[in-house]
């Protein structure tokens, strides 16, 4: 992966600032919704209501259609998630604008079984630790392989109720959440997914 040399700097916790999500965590992803499989809103679904205080960001270029926003918002609602737990958000066409949402962000939560690449490591890059569900094949893996070559196998769950354990337990130690997010840019230049040549 090699990083835009536009990101901006990690910033701290967005929980442990001040505003209204204060003390409240923020899971997001700016994956392709095509990758929301019924399986991953349901699980998600299942994480925000366990975490009433929480909200999910999603951001992507096809939410800027009103009828795609409303199409994915019933999604959730009719899995008992209310309104005021989901922030649908357009893309940005600049790339920069795109990365400082991270900044919103506490911990990203990837799709399955289709999981995230690029998507994965730009989070990462811009300090945000990813949850995943590793699966049965590549595709479904690559989350995991990631994590992995950061020796962050903790973020990498064995199936949905590990999934749902791992990110209620990381929602609640704002400790570690920021200790990682302060170190991953580090840990990830450490790394041989930074070996872009």
């Amino acid at each position: 992966y090699r990083p835009s040399d536009k990101a901006p700097e990690v910033s701290p916790l967005p929980m442990l600032q001040g505003g209204p999500q204060a003390g409240r965590v923020t899971f997001g992803t700016f994956n392709n919704p095509a990758k929301l499989s019924p399986a991953t809103v349901a699980c998600w679904s299942r994480l925000l209501l366990a975490l009433p205080g929480s909200r999910l960001l999603l951001g992507s270029q096809v939410l800027t259609d009103p009828l795609f926003r409303s199409r994915l918002r019933r999604r959730f609602e009719r899995l008992g998630v209310p309104r005021r737990q989901l922030d649908l958000r357009a893309g940005v066409g600049d790339h920069r604008q795109h990365l400082l949402r991270y900044h919103e962000i506490d911990i990203g939560l990837d799709p399955f079984p289709y999981a995230g690449t690029t998507t994965t490591c730009e989070s990462l890059w811009m300090g945000v630790p990813v949850l995943t569900l590793a699966g049965d094949r590549h595709a479904a893996r690559v989350g995991a392989s990631i994590l992995r070559r950061l020796d962050l196998d903790e973020l990498a769950a064995a199936d949905e109720a590990d999934f749902l354990a791992r990110g209620a337990a990381l929602a609640g130690d704002p400790g570690r959440l920021a200790a990682l997010r302060a170190g991953l840019r580090r840990r990830f230049l450490a790394s041989p997914l930074a070996d872009a040549r």
